[in-house]
């Protein structure tokens, strides 16, 4: 490898990708191996391996190397890695595996992308990775809830080879490789370089930290945000790349770059925080910026952090001589109204008065239509967005209704259905849980199973047209709390969600049965029938509480429709 490409500041990057020549017989070979649809974030951790952004990683984790990492940060050789890249599979693939065989790795669209070597196929104890990685096992924890809820039983480990990176069509001029940058970074003749590591649109108090840390650290600033999986509901990366892209021209020119990471983070704290160091080395810097709580997700259901403010820091500190990377601390920044300028909270002068926004004070801002103070966004940051979190009024909306067989779910969804439409503005659909069940999921049973893959169904389908600005109006009975959860966690990132459960008591429910059904039930002729052989999950977490027993349907649609206008859905005009 030329030296032009390793900075004194870099180590050496491993390039998986083959030969022309090499891919021609891999792909020739392919055609009697298994192969793997990769899911959004193993395509991430694939893309990081055969670019060179994981070096030294040459695949995904064997076994010893798993286990080593978890317990104690390193790799078996003694390396540090503080973060398990591991390819998850299912069992009947698994099954098919065995070390010394080859495994096609291939885009959702079937394109070989690489080849694995298998060494190891093993059942991990998620629980203990999970304490391990994380240092907790609470499923209000991000990387957690996905190890344990959407991450496959079953891991493979070894070698890869690379056929082709992962295609990207957006932003192609900011995604450079780890050698890319590298030689970027060389022509421009910087030597000294700060990353700047940040999931979120870059706010005043951004520019100001990130001003600050390049000159306090002598060196030029590499704007490098993650545009790979973040923490759910966190801003598209679309958005925010624009308002990072809108916010160079305030800089001092020739001394800051913005590229792209397609990470995948584990929202890990104090381990990312290293993890990032490591990978900012390998894209060519001397230099990183590590903040407050760096990489958390913040605090658990009972108002807990998950890690202590100034943990990452301490972390990348102890290490940062092994590693051969420079940290730059830094601390919260406010804004003094008296000095209208940010300065960090130790430099604060006793009784100056402080101003902030919380990120839930923003989203509602956006909400509403409210301004956003100059001395919180730059405007070309605020217009940004604006674009993509237009105000409640004019957002597309799922409205999910959960109760009984017999509630009357349907019954008020088709009277709220009609008033919406009286409104207009706004495109209305429909899902109601026997029309879908006839239309969607005509070939599935009633196991739990089976009731989560339909209600999954409606979600997406409610998601796809609350993206696109309509409103999905759902009435199934969905009794099961995690996937009424899954639906939630679907559709907030894209617009509005409000659940309501319809309360009304077993009995009447019974007493209206005009089907049979509950009869039926009792008799054991209908197997897993909700509410009887089956349970209903009360959910906790319902906007809307309604018991059809003393209301009629219009009352409790005219109670959904006030909920809607207080929360800002429907506008003051009644429409979008």
């Amino acid at each position: 490898m030329s030296d032009h490409l390793n900075p004194p500041y870099g180590g050496q990057l491993v390039d998986l990708v083959v030969s022309e020549g090499r891919r021609r017989e891999l792909h020739e070979a392919s055609r009697d191996w298994p192969s793997w649809d990769l899911e959004p974030r193993q395509l991430c951790d694939l893309e990081l391996l055969l670019n060179g952004g994981f070096s030294p990683l040459r695949g995904f984790l064997r076994r010893a190397d798993y286990d080593s990492v978890v317990s104690d940060m390193r790799l078996t050789d003694g390396t540090l890695w503080p973060i398990p890249i591991t390819l998850d599979i299912d069992e009947a693939l698994a099954t098919e595996l065995e070390p010394g065989s080859t495994l096609a790795l291939r885009d959702p669209e079937g394109v070989m992308l690489a080849v694995l070597h298998v060494e190891d196929v093993w059942r991990p104890d998620g629980e203990a990775e999970a304490a391990g990685v994380f240092g907790t096992t609470s499923m209000d924890h991000p990387g957690v809830a996905y190890l344990r809820r959407q991450a496959h039983g079953w891991y493979v480990g070894g070698r890869v080879e690379g056929v082709h990176l992962p295609a990207h069509y957006d932003f192609m001029t900011l995604r450079l490789t780890p050698r890319e940058l590298r030689s970027e970074l060389v022509r421009l003749g910087w030597r000294k370089v700060v990353g700047f590591q940040t999931r979120n649109p870059m706010h005043r108090a951004h520019h100001e930290l990130t001003l600050r840390a390049a000159k306090n650290a002598e060196a030029n600033l590499l704007l490098h945000p993650v545009v790979g999986m973040t923490k759910p509901g966190d801003v598209d990366h679309y958005t925010r790349v624009r308002c990072y892209q809108a916010l160079l021209p305030r800089y001092p020119r020739h001394t800051v770059k913005l590229a792209l990471l397609p990470l995948a983070m584990r929202m890990a704290g104090p381990r990312e925080a290293l993890w990032h160091a490591i990978i900012r080395k390998n894209y060519g810097c001397s230099h990183l910026v590590v903040g407050r709580d760096h990489a958390g997700p913040g605090r658990d259901a009972a108002g807990q952090p998950f890690y202590g403010t100034f943990e990452a820091q301490e972390m990348l500190r102890h290490h940062a001589q092994e590693i051969g990377i420079g940290v730059v601390p830094v601390g919260t920044m406010v804004y003094v109204e008296d000095h209208d300028r940010y300065l960090s909270a130790d430099e604060v002068p006793e009784g100056a008065r402080t101003l902030t926004i919380s990120g839930t004070q923003l989203r509602r801002r956006l909400a509403e239509g409210r301004g956003i103070p100059s001395w919180f966004t730059y405007p070309e940051v605020e217009r940004e967005l604006r674009l993509r979190h237009p105000p409640r009024h004019r957002q597309g909306l799922t409205v999910f209704f959960t109760g009984l067989s017999g509630a009357g779910k349907s019954t008020v969804a088709n009277v709220l259905l009609v008033k919406f439409l009286e409104m207009g503005g706004r495109p209305v659909t429909l899902l109601d849980g026997d029309i879908v069940r006839r239309h969607l999921s005509s070939e599935l049973g009633f196991s739990k199973e089976h009731r989560d893959i339909n209600i999954k169904r409606i979600g997406f389908v409610a998601s796809e047209i609350t993206k696109n600005g309509g409103i999905a109006i759902c009435a199934p009975i969905a009794p099961y709390s995690s996937v009424r959860k899954e639906v939630r966690s679907m559709i907030e990132p894209v617009g509005g969600f409000v659940l309501v459960h319809v309360a009304t008591p077993l009995g009447v429910c019974e007493k209206r049965d005009r089907k049979g059904l509950y009869a039926k039930a009792r008799a054991g002729i209908i197997k897993e029938f909700t509410g009887i052989s089956d349970p209903y999950e009360t959910p906790k977490d319902a906007e809307i509480v309604l018991d059809t027993s003393d209301l009629s349907p219009e009352e409790a649609a005219q109670a959904v429709i006030l909920h809607l206008e207080r929360e800002g859905y429907v506008g003051a005009n009644g429409g979008g």
